[in-house]
C-alpha cells in the first residue's frame, strides 16, 4: 500500500455525484478531507446528504461547476461531450475513472474485493457485517445502502476495506487487493467480453493481483477453483427451511437471516475472506 489519507487540500468534482458508486466516493473523500463538488441532473436523497456533509452539489451540468484545481471523476456512462468532461479536459485537469479514485482508496488500506457476475454487493455486505461482529469496524464502498439506510459508502477506523470489484467494464483488474472474493461467473455483458474464457481470463488476472483469492462454490467457478493457493469456500450441510438458510462453516453451525442456497454460497465466501482478517471464528459468524 502507498498514499496518504489525507487528502486535505486536494479539489474532486464527481460527474454525476447522485449514483450510488459515485455518491460512495465522494462520501469517503469527504471524510478524508477533500473538498467535495459535483452535479447531477436532479435532486435525491443521497444528493443531499452529500450536501449536508458538506458537499458543493449542482444540479444539471454546466462548465461553470467545474473547480478548474479539482480533479474530476465521471463513470463509464458519462461520455467526452459532457460539457464538465469537456472543460476539464481543455484546462488539461486530472479526468478519473470512478474506479480509478476507488483503486487510489485500495491503496490506503488492506482491501478485500468481491467480483462475480451476481451477488456482489450481498457478499461484500455479509463480509463487512462479519468483520464488524468480529470487532473489525472496517471502511466499505458498496453498491447500496445497507441494513437500516446505512449509507453505501464509510471509511472506517480500522486498516481494512470492503469494496465491490466490478467485472462489467474490467475495472476490477485496476483495485489493489488483499484478498480476492468470486462468488460466480456468468457471460453477461457481452459488449465487454467476447466468450466465457475472455470473462474468466479477466478475473483469473484480478486473482493473480490478490495477494489470496477466495472463490465460492457458485456456477462457472470450475476453472479457478482448480488454480493453486486458491480457497474455496464451501458451505456443507447446506439446509433452507423457516425461510433462513443454515449450514456449517468452520465447525459452527451458521444461520442466515435470508433464504436461498446461493445465499449459503455467499455467505461462506464472505466469512472465508473476513476470516484471512480476522481468526474470530465466532465473532465473524456473529456478525453475519
Amino acid at each position: 500500500m502507498a498514499g496518504t489519507a489525507d487528502w486535505s487540500g486536494r479539489e474532486i468534482h464527481f460527474v454525476g455525484i447522485g449514483g450510488a458508486g459515485m455518491s460512495g466516493l465522494a462520501r469517503i473523500a469527504l471524510e478524508l478531507g477533500a473538498t467535495v463538488s459535483g452535479s447531477d441532473k436532479a435532486a435525491s436523497d443521497l444528493v443531499g446528504e452529500l450536501a449536508a456533509h458538506g458537499a458543493t452539489v449542482h444540479l444539471g451540468h454546466d462548465q461553470v461547476h467545474v473547480p478548474p484545481g479539482a480533479d474530476v471523476v465521471r463513470t463509464s456512462a458519462v461520455e467526452d461531450d459532457n460539457p464538465e468532461v469537456a472543460i476539464a479536459l481543455n484546462r488539461g485537469q486530472t479526468l478519473l475513472h470512478r474506479s480509478e479514485l476507488l483503486a487510489e482508496m485500495t491503496r490506503l488500506k488492506k482491501t478485500i474485493a468481491v467480483t462475480g457476475t451476481h451477488g456482489k454487493t450481498t457478499t461484500s455486505a455479509m463480509v463487512l457485517r462479519a468483520l464488524r461482529g468480529a470487532g473489525v469496524d472496517a471502511g466499505w464502498v458498496i453498491g447500496a445502502a445497507l441494513q437500516e439506510s446505512e449509507a453505501s459508502a464509510g471509511w472506517g477506523s480500522s486498516d481494512w476495506l470492503v469494496v465491490e470489484a466490478d467485472e462489467s467494464d474490467r475495472s476490477l483488474l485496476v483495485l489493489d487487493s488483499e484478498v480476492g472474493v468470486v462468488t460466480n461467473l456468468e457471460l453477461d455483458h457481452h459488449a465487454t467480453y467476447s466468450s466465457f474464457d475472455d470473462l474468466e481470463e479477466t478475473v483469473l488476472r484480478f486473482g493473480s493481483h490478490a495477494r489470496r483469492l477466495v472463490v465460492s462454490t457458485g456456477i462457472g467457478l470450475s476453472g479457478l477453483s482448480g488454480v493453486r493457493g486458491v480457497q474455496v469456500a464451501t458451505a456443507t450441510s447446506t439446509e433452507v427451511e423457516g425461510g433462513r438458510a443454515t449450514f456449517d462453516w468452520r465447525g459452527r453451525r451458521v444461520e442466515l437471516a435470508v433464504p436461498g442456497l446461493h445465499n449459503a454460497d455467499n455467505a461462506a465466501a464472505a466469512l472465508e475472506a473476513a476470516f484471512i482478517a480476522c481468526q474470530n471464528v465466532d465473532g465473524l459468524i456473529k456478525g453475519i
